[in-house]
């Protein structure tokens, strides 16, 4: 179900909640996605069930076998999610703009559209703006890109 369908029924619970105007509301959402339950999923049906049942004979129970073994495969799939996620936030206008009110906590799209207006845009300063608001994405890619590779790695496994 599209966010757009859910929007104003998650407004009104963070009004309820008092998290209006916060940057918590703008990041709660992002935190329970389809997008992430999907992809992780299919992460997970994709690791052999024979490191799952070595591990149970080896003494590990459950937990054990979540904590030192599928989380430390899934760690590319997790840097995927989180760099995805972050993105998609980063980028998104619509649900900052509906939740967001006070000039301390708009977001940078939101702020983009200050350099425009009914008499023109100063294209430069909005140019000049766009770029500073790329750094961020750029550091989070490089400092994911190890785990990107660690994932393709992987993928050769093999799988059940």
């Amino acid at each position: 179900m599209p966010f757009t369908v859910t929007m104003i029924p998650v407004y009104i619970l963070f009004k309820w909640l008092g998290l209006v105007n916060t940057l918590v509301a703008v990041i709660l959402p992002a935190l329970f996605s389809a997008f992430g339950t999907f992809l992780l999923r299919q992460f997970f049906v994709s690791i052999p069930y024979d490191l799952e049942e070595a591990a149970f004979i080896d003494g590990a129970n459950r937990l054990q076998i979540l904590w030192h073994v599928i989380l430390p495969l899934s760690k590319g799939a997790l840097a995927t999610l989180g760099t995805f996620t972050f993105l998609f936030q980063w980028n998104d206008f619509l649900w900052p703009l509906v939740v967001l009110n006070s000039d301390e906590v708009k977001t940078i799209p939101i702020g983009l559209t200050a350099f425009q207006s009914a008499y023109g845009s100063q294209w430069e300063l909005v140019m000049a703006a766009s770029l500073i608001a790329l750094i961020p994405v750029i550091l989070i890619y490089l400092f994911n890109q190890r785990f990107f590779t660690e994932s393709i790695m992987l993928t050769g496994f093999g799988g059940r």
